[in-house]
């Protein structure tokens, strides 16, 4: 059991959410993820959470797993051509995790994911949670504009909504 984590859970606030990202980074990460999803077929959805229930926390719940949760929940599996991604924030452990649908499978590579969320979580330690979040976003859309660019004439339908969703 890891007691300091439990703690670090349990004294994780959602003002201290809504410090790290104010209204107006909110909106900034909506237009940011709209303004991305125009250059591609994919869809890009963010789910920020202050933290676990401590008691998951203390029994080892991982930050991946929650993120798995959370993609099923939000239904970014349900999009048309399975290329829904997730950026799932935990801020109590300063963690980012990328879920991609099976679409994205073999197009990009595990390591691609873990490096844009490893750049993510550095501006995280130093403070800069819109900046990294929004670094990561361009990231993940320059990905999906590799492997499922935009088509001619009129944009794509929005499948999932583009403002992070706080749990």
């Amino acid at each position: 059991m890891e007691w300091k984590r439990f703690f670090r859970h349990l004294f994780a606030t959602r003002a201290a959410l809504h410090r790290a990202f104010p209204e107006a980074a909110l909106t900034a990460i909506d237009s940011a993820i709209t303004e991305s999803e125009r250059r591609h077929t994919g869809e890009i959805r963010v789910a920020i959470e202050a933290s676990l229930e401590p008691l998951e926390a203390l029994r080892g719940r991982s930050p991946r797993d929650r993120a798995l949760q959370v993609f099923a929940g939000l239904g970014v599996w349900d999009t048309d051509a399975n290329n829904g991604v997730l950026i799932y924030l935990l801020l109590a452990d300063n963690n980012v995790e990328i879920v991609a649908d099976r679409g994205c499978n073999g197009l990009v590579a595990p390591a691609e994911w873990a490096d844009i969320c490893h750049a993510m979580e550095s501006k995280f330690s130093a403070g800069q949670f819109e900046q990294g979040t929004l670094d990561g976003i361009g990231r993940v859309g320059g990905l999906l504009a590799a492997h499922f660019p935009g088509v001619p004439g009129p944009r794509n339908p929005d499948e999932l909504p583009n403002r992070p969703a706080i749990l």
